[in-house]
């Protein structure tokens, strides 16, 4: 990317069910979901959304080998999307392990994700 317009910062969970990707596609909804950027089609060459380029950084806690990032990159509308994904995030315990939520154990899944956008 050779100019960043835009840093958003999200933070997502999986409370139960130990699902990665949930947790990751949740924090990129957190980052994106408040904001809107009106101005720039304006500067990106050619003025097309289609030339955005979009990063998304991920630091996840585990089951890295288990995150869907087709489902992560599905969550961005525009641009061309790239993924990294790095060791971060929390495992952190609820309490109580529910069957009926598909748990395996009792950790809560937090994943951190910053979107980049520019061109």
């Amino acid at each position: 990317m050779q100019q960043v317009m835009f840093i958003e910062l999200g933070m997502g969970t999986d409370l139960h069910g130990q699902n990665v990707t949930k947790a990751a596609v949740r924090a990129v909804q957190d980052a994106i979901h408040r904001n809107s950027m009106p101005g720039l089609r304006t500067v990106l060459p050619g003025g097309s959304l289609d030339n955005m380029k979009v990063r998304v950084k991920l630091a996840v806690p585990c089951d890295e080998d288990k995150l869907d990032i087709e489902a992560v990159k599905a969550e961005l509308p525009y641009g061309q999307v790239e993924v990294e994904i790095m060791p971060g995030g929390m495992l952190t315990s609820s309490g109580i392990i529910l069957e009926d939520k598909e748990d395996r154990n009792d950790l809560i899944y937090v994943v951190l994700a910053s979107v980049e956008a520019g061109y």
